[in-house]
């Protein structure tokens, strides 16, 4: 009797164990993908599962790995079975159609302008008195000042008008302001400078910033571009910068601080003093930017639309990297994919990459500044683009798959109107 208890007791710890191995795994599966019409969806599973989970459509038609699941549009709901008998998950498929873009490269400059003024830092005044005096203490670096006395702020020389007419009038100003997802009202009394002879509320604002980045794909018909891979944050605050306009416009990489073990290299880069507009920016989010182009940029490597892969194409090995490091001449360089995380949707880091071109490793480190967007290459596909840079080891960084920047950019919504428009 002794004998069966301990070998059920042994059972029930086994088939424990091997399920706390399966759960484990499905945990790392994604709830949703995504494949082209007319291509095989492949479910990629963990070792661990590979043998025991079965997929089945909800309408309990059979899926194999090879078999394309529509050749039309739509989506559909695919339920993942332990031994094919206990349901673990549902997997919704969406069948999208086959977008073709131009693959980037080109540095181009950011030019953002932001809804209302950011505070960048604080400076006290000198008061009459002679005390240092800081009116402006409720607010915080990265606040972003919405109206000042009811009135939309759209200009530092509009917020240097108000501070001047209040403190004159010994009135206080009040001031809308955004922190964060939190509007809150504040009230400050300006200050006469005895350094300055003007009124003050100890503030430093801008309405905007200028940067460095890289193009990663237009669709040459619609014009959609993205860039970048990342949202554009503030420098002070790492907070994103809501816009209220934006462009992108050429940059002329004029030289490299190539980078090193804990200190990231940069691109320098100039922008031309006509700033002509390539490109305006509609959209500032955790999958980059996004607008309309105006002017198209030079086709240094693909003169015709290659696809876009969907993140269960990409796979681990090698690829190439489209960027300018020199003479604005975009050039391909020799990457690897060592990770891909589909799960790590909201930090563009599902794939990590390796620098292995030794030209580039020689001229830069590796990754640097301004690389972000800078697009990947696989099999001919696009699959994604540069976003950070490892700081300890700058031959390594992150990336985001393509697809993800398609979606957030609308271009896969529309491109079934843009593909059946005739040729002009």
């Amino acid at each position: 009797m002794r004998g069966r208890f301990l070998g059920l007791l042994c059972c029930i710890l086994f088939f424990s164990g091997l399920l706390s191995c399966q759960a484990q795994g499905i945990m790392q599966l994604p709830d949703k993908q995504s494949v082209v019409v007319g291509e095989p969806l492949r479910l990629e599973f963990p070792a661990p599962l590979q043998k025991t989970l079965k997929p089945q459509f909800i309408r309990n038609e059979n899926l194999t790995a090879a078999c394309p699941i529509a050749t039309e549009p739509g989506q559909y709901q695919i339920r993942l079975s332990l031994f094919g008998i206990i349901p673990v998950r549902d997997v919704l498929v969406s069948v999208v159609p086959q977008v073709m873009v131009i693959p980037g490269g080109q540095s181009i400059g950011v030019l953002i302008h932001s809804q209302g003024l950011i505070v960048a830092g604080h400076s006290t005044v000198l008061d009459q008195s002679g005390n240092h005096v800081n009116p402006s203490e409720a607010l915080q670096e990265g606040d972003v000042i919405l109206k000042i006395n009811d009135e939309v702020l759209q200009s530092e020389g509009q917020f240097r008008e108000a501070v001047a007419e209040a403190g004159a009038a010994g009135k206080p100003l009040t001031m809308e302001v955004k922190r964060g997802d939190r509007t809150f009202v504040a009230s400050v009394n300006p200050v006469f400078c005895r350094d300055t002879l003007s009124y003050q509320v100890g503030l430093l604002i801008r309405n905007g910033m200028a940067g460095i980045g890289t193009l990663t794909f237009y669709e040459p018909k619609s014009m959609i571009y993205g860039a970048l891979g990342h949202m554009v944050t503030d420098s002070d605050s790492t907070r994103p910068v809501e816009i209220s306009d934006g462009q992108i416009i050429n940059a002329d990489v004029q030289s490299i601080h190539r980078g090193k073990r804990g200190q990231p290299g940069e691109k320098i880069g100039l922008l031309p003093g006509d700033k002509k507009v390539s490109g305006t920016i509609t959209k500032n989010s955790r999958q980059g930017i996004f607008g309309d182009l105006k002017n198209v940029f030079s086709k240094d490597t693909y003169a015709e639309p290659i696809p876009v892969a969907m993140v269960n194409q990409i796979h681990e090995g090698q690829a190439e990297m489209l960027t300018v490091i020199e003479d604005n001449k975009v050039e391909k360089f020799a990457i690897e994919i060592i990770k891909i995380n589909p799960l790590a949707r909201h930090d563009g880091k599902a794939m990590v990459i390796k620098v292995t071109d030794q030209r580039l490793l020689e001229k830069t480190g590796g990754i640097v500044q301004g690389m972000s967007g800078s697009p990947i290459i696989q099999d001919n596909r696009l699959i994604g683009a540069v976003t950070h840079v490892f700081v300890n080891d700058p031959a390594k960084g992150y990336g985001i798959p393509a697809e993800w920047m398609i979606e957030e950019s609308g271009l896969q919504n529309k491109y079934d109107r843009i593909v059946e428009q005739p040729a002009a």
